[in-house]
């Protein structure tokens, strides 16, 4: 007996596959994974830090009723101290279920959104020498204060800590280019400028690490440098994205642990608790979404108050940028590497601050170029010398510190410590302890009087 075309195949087996529809209601539903309620039960009542979100309504409050400056830096601040960390617990959450890479990068992202908010803001106001340097600072705090706290923290809890040395050289790798592409505008200014052995004003002032402002040829010629590198920088970034996620991901893979003392003989590697996820994928994304939203806008309310208290009390802009801004900017991959780095989980770690360095330095800054161009704002590449070889001196020593893929908290004092010693040495800082140094005797001569 022939079988029918429209009979079933496989005795009525065949079942028809699920709709978009349906795929998309499943993945809401998260089944087999903790639901909805649990994950945000969990994420805003699991720890007792989450109190300090109330402080959130009142730094917005003191905002927009124009509290004194003082008042509303100090609420701003402390309030991004829970929302940094949520932050790391979506982060954490999200890493088990994507893999380490994944969520570094994810993190790193709705991290840097802060960054580009602040400098966009601060762009159209026509605040460049602010755009630059929080950017910079942004970086610099991120290799060296952030990453160095990471190897401390680290170091803490066990001897050395390893990660994947191909991913951390690949890493510094471009890294390197970044500073090289900042290094390069620098040249060519003062190639333009050093040369001329009669204005030695000029030179004077460019020793002493002050910004100069090139002239119309010089600017012109800093203009096409910056946003022909700037377009360069984008497409390298978007490939070094495909090559991290999908032609070379196993690169990135963490590194097989050595068994612990003691551990069974018969096991090939170390024998760990293996971490039960607290929330759902859907939930931990879109908490992370609403936890950068929060933290943006209350940076946004920190830059504001920054502003305001530096003009009182006469705090120079290149320091607010350069130390203060991206310190709060960087708050929350501040705690989420330091918890990761604590829990072993170094390469999480390290793609949270450099892997954000990177993103900064190879996406963030050439998209704010291109921000400017095509609003009729011009923003080079073109760094002060004092900063350019900040820069270059910090990412030789974090080139050197990541090549033998371990890390411990020698390695981590030495990080911080140049951050320390740059920021000791900032232009901006002699100015301002003549100012308070200023203060201060006029207020002993006042006592004494």
């Amino acid at each position: 007996m022939s079988t029918s075309e429209q009979s079933p195949l496989l005795n009525g087996q065949w079942r028809q596959p699920p709709s978009f529809y349906q795929k998309t209601l499943a993945f809401l539903k998260a089944e087999g994974e903790p639901s909805w309620l649990d994950s945000y039960r969990w994420f805003f009542f699991g720890s007792w830090l989450n109190v300090l979100l109330l402080l959130v309504p009142v730094a917005a409050a003191a905002h927009y009723l124009n509290w004194d400056a003082p008042l509303r830096f100090g609420f701003s601040f402390v309030a991004i101290i829970p929302l940094a960390r949520l932050l790391g617990d979506a982060t954490e959450q999200m890493s088990l279920s994507l893999g380490q890479t994944l969520a570094g990068l994810l993190n790193a992202t709705f991290g840097n959104a802060v960054e580009i908010i602040v400098g966009t803001v601060a762009l159209f106001k026509g605040e460049v020498r602010i755009v630059q340097t929080s950017m910079l600072g942004s970086i610099l705090s991120n290799i060296l204060l952030v990453l160095g706290c990471s190897f401390l923290a680290g170091g803490i809890f066990r001897p050395e800590s390893e990660f994947s040395v191909t991913a951390a050289q690949t890493n510094a790798s471009l890294m390197t280019l970044a500073c090289i592409t900042l290094v390069i505008p620098a040249a060519y200014h003062a190639s333009k400028h050093v040369t001329s052995p009669i204005k030695g004003d000029v030179v004077a002032t460019m020793s002493s690490g002050s910004h100069t402002d090139p002239d119309e040829g010089g600017q012109r010629g800093l203009l096409i440098i910056s946003r022909g590198t700037a377009i360069l920088l984008l497409g390298v970034y978007m490939t070094y994205i495909v090559f991290q996620l999908k032609t070379h991901a196993s690169l990135f893979n963490p590194p097989v642990r050595r068994p612990r003392d003691g551990a069974a003989d018969g096991s090939a590697e170390e024998v760990e608790e293996e971490e039960t996820p607290r929330m759902s994928i859907v939930a931990a994304g879109s908490t992370l979404l609403i936890v950068t939203i929060a933290t943006s806008t209350v940076a946004d309310f920190l830059v504001a108050s920054i502003e305001e208290t530096a003009n009182r009390f006469n705090i120079p802009k290149a320091f607010i940028g350069l130390m203060l801004l991206p310190i709060v900017a960087n708050a929350g991959e501040l705690v989420t590497s330091v918890c990761m780095a604590m829990k072993d989980k170094m390469e999480l770690a390290i793609g949270v601050c450099v892997g954000s360095s990177i993103q900064v330095a190879t996406f963030v800054v050439p998209l704010l170029v291109v921000i400017g161009w095509c609003s009729g704002h011009d923003l080079t590449l073109f760094f002060d010398d004092f900063e350019t070889v900040a820069f270059f001196v910090s990412v030789l020593l974090v080139s050197l510190l990541l090549q033998d893929g371990k890390s411990n908290y020698m390695e981590g004092l030495m990080l911080i410590t140049l951050y320390l010693v740059i920021g000791m040495a900032c232009p901006a800082l002699p100015r301002l302890y003549t100012r308070l140094l200023g203060r201060n005797l006029a207020f002993s001569g006042c006592l004494c009087t």
